[in-house]
Parts: C-alpha cells; structure tokens; sequence
C-alpha cells in the first residue's frame, strides 16, 4: 500500500491493486476566498505535482465531504464524468448537480473491487461553531492482504471516532490535524490539535498515524512544526507519527 499526500487533505492511494484519490483540491494558490473574512485567500501554498499527474491512472475518487478544499470547483471540471466516485449522504445532490454519472452513495458500507468501505460519521468541531460546519464523514477501508486504514477526515477527537479505532484497529489513520480555528469560535476547534494528535496516539498505540490538513488553510493554526515540536515534548516516536510533506509518498 501506498499513499501519497498530494497537499492539504487531497491523497492518492494505492490500495489493493487500485488507485483512489481522496479528497481532491487541485486549484491553484489563493484561488478561492478566505473561509472568514479577514483571513487568507485559500489554498495557501501552491501544489508541488502537475495536476494532470494528479488525476492520472485513476480508479476511483473519494470525497468525505464538499467544502472546496476538499472537492473544488476544478477538481469538478478536471476530473472525468464517468469515474467512479463515492460520496457520502449528504453530498447526493452536489455531486449530481456536477453531473457526475457513476456517483455511489455509501450510507453504511460497500464492497468495490474487493476493497470494503465503511463510513464513520465525523463531527467537524464542537459546541458553538458546530451548527457552521456541516456534516463529514471518515472511511475504513479494508482488503485482504492490506493494511486496514482509516481516513478520518475534517472530524475532532469525539466518540464516534474513538469507537471506530476501538472497533477496527486501523493499522493506519490518516487523520486532518490542522487545529482548526474560526474567529470568534476559539474556544472550539473543528479539526484535531496537536493535544487531540498525541490523544488519539495514545488510543490506537499500535497504529501509524498518519497528519495531513497542515500548513494549506487560512484557519489551520497547528503546523507540521508545532505538532512535531508537541509530539516531542510528549515523547512520541517519530515512526508512530508521521507528518508527511505535499508530494511525499509513504509506502506499507
């Protein structure tokens, strides 16, 4: 298994003989407007891999949820009508609305070419700012003679993630560590910190976990050098927690 962090949340996976795009953001630096007024316009680093490389060879698109830096309005127009793309409930329409013709809504699970996809609901902050957000969802996937792994997407460190570790035993979670702040919401984090990172390091020992959502978005104030700073003073090894940079692949 290989998985490539292409930037922010956007991977491609090489998973059971198939390649999956996740979560794709292929525009250019600050094309989109900052999520809350004042801040930066979004992305904020240009990608690092031509973007018809991105979308090469590709066997399927997975998509937790529809806010632009995860599925943008290029990724729309460059990826092909026809691929096969998973989305979850709440995004039937958007996904229709694009046109796309081989959409397959995954309320619970699917099989697909011998790979097993379960949804995990996420919740993409707390309290306050929770309403603002919208609904996401992370996924496991499963295949015989593979790594289980689980994309947790835009999601804090909340129960339904913690059962779902406790349930599957990931050996691999990717997780979206940016540490999310709204302005005049700082008391409410929408994604995980670096204090939730070491958290969930602590539930799943044996699993490599795997931050993305880093050093990309307007709001995202944890960075790769804070959590490895964090994660050292917490005595954290750095083969448990890998930080991986844009276009870096890890193989298992």
């Amino acid at each position: 298994m290989k998985i490539q962090l292409i930037r922010n949340a956007t991977l491609k996976l090489n998973y059971a003989g198939k390649t999956m795009l996740i979560d794709p953001m292929l525009c250019s630096k600050e094309t989109f407007e900052p999520f809350v007024k004042g801040l930066k316009r979004n992305p904020i680093v240009d990608l690092n891999i031509p973007v018809n490389e991105v979308i090469s060879n590709l066997d399927a698109v997975l998509v937790t949820h529809s806010h632009p830096d995860h599925f943008d309005q290029l990724s729309g127009e460059l990826l092909p009508k026809g691929v096969k793309l998973f989305s979850t409930p709440v995004d039937k329409n958007f996904f229709l609305k694009q046109k796309f013709s081989n959409v397959e809504i995954i309320d619970n699970k699917t099989t697909w070419k011998n790979i097993t996809i379960t949804r995990i609901e996420g919740k993409h902050g707390s309290g306050s700012v929770l309403p603002y957000m919208g609904q996401v969802s992370g996924f496991i996937l499963q295949s015989e003679n593979e790594p289980t792994i689980y994309i947790v997407s835009d999601s804090i460190l909340n129960n339904e993630v913690k059962k779902a570790v406790e349930v599957f035993k990931p050996e691999i979670i990717v997780i979206n560590a940016g540490g999310g702040i709204i302005p005049g919401f700082e008391d409410y984090p929408v994604l995980m910190d670096e204090k939730q990172t070491i958290e969930l390091t602590k539930i799943a020992p044996e699993s490599k976990v795997i931050a993305v959502h880093l050093d990309c978005i307007d709001f995202c104030k944890t960075t790769r050098k804070s959590l490895r700073i964090f994660a050292s003073e917490k005595s954290l090894l750095d083969n448990q927690l890998l930080i991986p940079k844009d276009g870096e692949t890890l193989t298992f």
